[in-house]
């Protein structure tokens, strides 16, 4: 026990238990400093099971950079890769080589299930499941974010290793207890997309280390993803839906200029959400901006520029991109193409994918739920119609056609509308992706 009055990193005194209180995930940095300073160390934090791994893993040159990078960086760290070029390989070497337990977190069931199996197949190891109304704990479980959220206590002392893939979704409010609830000395966080909108993504060097490897989508495409383009078709809105649109951006425009807000500024949207939770006028701009959002992506201009794609490209295997599910639905009816939404049925949605996959069904529509977190069969296009202003649903949209197969080439199209908000969501990515994927107009 140390006496009060003694520093101790990251502690703080407690007079109920009258000891020093640290978050777990402060445990390595502490027996380090508590070691170095000559104090006798009785160590009773982590309880880890015995286990044993068939190492049937065979890593790609690039693949062993990433590892290495991570291992020459304690162990602690992010690795970049984009989609489909194996990141899932990297942390199963990693398990193999240290050979102590280890708790994968997951943001989907799909991405559980995957886990699970490529565990099995690489590892010989029947891992437990956590999450989906499963409650079985191994030495090496897969957990989803919202499952090892929940049970962070009970999880913190059972685990060496961390692993979380789509790593970006661990800063969020929540999921970070699940890193500082943990003592586990080694964090690896797996993603193609580690930037996060809201600034969180500066908390990764303490919730799971800095990003140690990361290699752009342009560097590998011909040798481990399909060489790629992305172009942009462009159309007009309706002479109803432009004056509709014109008629709503006057509105937010002009209370954007009373209330005295640059929308422009880096926390301008913010501001004007703050006002709008004690402002009448600033709600109304607000719901104004979401129409003008919705016309822009649902216009029956990008109805009429995708019958032209799909007639020019006939027999492609496609997956249409929207952001609302309204749009995809009308798509689905009007060009009798299977949907898949958050809200088709998990049959369903795997009979779709199994027939997009055997070439029954040449299209798949969906809105944001094939972003990431499923495996989704080979396709050669993607059309986009409509999405949010991020590189990360971009380049996870890119990485669904990137797997490579002989003489493939992927190609994403994005039908943007001209003078709205489309526009502007379109140009914001092409500028955030500039130097790692390129497009043309």
């Amino acid at each position: 026990m140390i006496a009060e009055g003694a520093w101790v990193p990251y502690a703080v005194w407690d007079d109920r238990v009258r000891g020093y209180r640290a978050l777990a995930l402060y445990y390595s940095t502490i027996m380090k400093y508590l070691t170095a300073a000559g104090y006798d160390v009785h160590d009773d934090v982590l309880r880890l099971d015995d286990v044993e791994f068939e190492d049937r893993i065979s890593l790609k040159q690039f693949q062993e950079d990433a590892l290495r990078a991570w291992e020459s960086s304690g162990s602690r760290g992010i690795v970049v890769l984009p989609t489909g070029t194996g990141k899932t390989f990297v942390a199963l070497k990693a398990m193999a080589r240290l050979s102590i337990p280890t708790l994968v977190v997951v943001p989907t069931i799909d991405l559980q299930v995957q886990w699970s199996r490529r565990i099995a197949e690489g590892l010989g190891y029947e891992p437990g499941m956590l999450g989906g109304g499963r409650q079985d704990v191994r030495a090496v479980t897969v957990a989803t974010y919202d499952s090892a959220f929940l049970h962070a206590e009970k999880l913190g002392n059972r685990f060496g290793l961390l692993v979380f893939d789509e790593v970006h979704h661990l800063p969020a409010q929540n999921y970070r207890a699940i890193a500082e609830f943990s003592a586990a000395p080694y964090r690896m966080g797996l993603s193609a997309t580690p930037e996060r909108g809201d600034g969180l993504d500066s908390s990764y060097p303490l919730l799971v280390g800095n990003i140690v490897y990361r290699t752009a989508v342009s560097e590998m495409a011909g040798s481990e993803v399909a060489p790629f383009s992305i172009q942009r078709v462009y159309v007009d809105l309706p002479p109803d839906e432009r004056s509709r649109y014109e008629e709503l951006e006057r509105e937010f425009r002009g209370t954007l200029m009373r209330l005295g807000i640059d929308i422009r500024a880096k926390d301008g949207f913010q501001r004007l959400i703050r006002f709008a939770a004690r402002n009448r006028d600033a709600r109304r701009a607000l719901l104004a901006r979401l129409e003008m959002n919705k016309i822009a992506m649902n216009t029956d201009a990008k109805l009429e520029g995708l019958r032209r794609l799909l007639a020019e490209r006939a027999g492609t295997p496609s997956i249409i991109f929207t952001r609302y599910n309204e749009l995809a639905y009308k798509i689905s009816r009007e060009f009798l193409i299977p949907i898949i939404t958050h809200e088709t049925p998990k049959g369903e949605r795997e009979e779709i994918l199994e027939g997009f996959r055997d070439g029954r069904y040449r299209a798949v529509v969906t809105s944001t739920v094939l972003d990431e977190g499923i495996d989704v069969p080979d396709a050669t296009l993607a059309i986009v119609l409509g999405g949010f202003g991020t590189t990360r649903q971009l380049v996870q949209r890119l990485g669904r056609i990137l797997r490579k197969r002989e003489g493939k080439t992927a190609t994403m199209i994005e039908v943007v509308a001209r003078g709205t908000l489309d526009y502007n969501l379109s140009r914001r990515r092409r500028i955030a992706v500039h130097g790692s994927v390129e497009g043309k107009d």
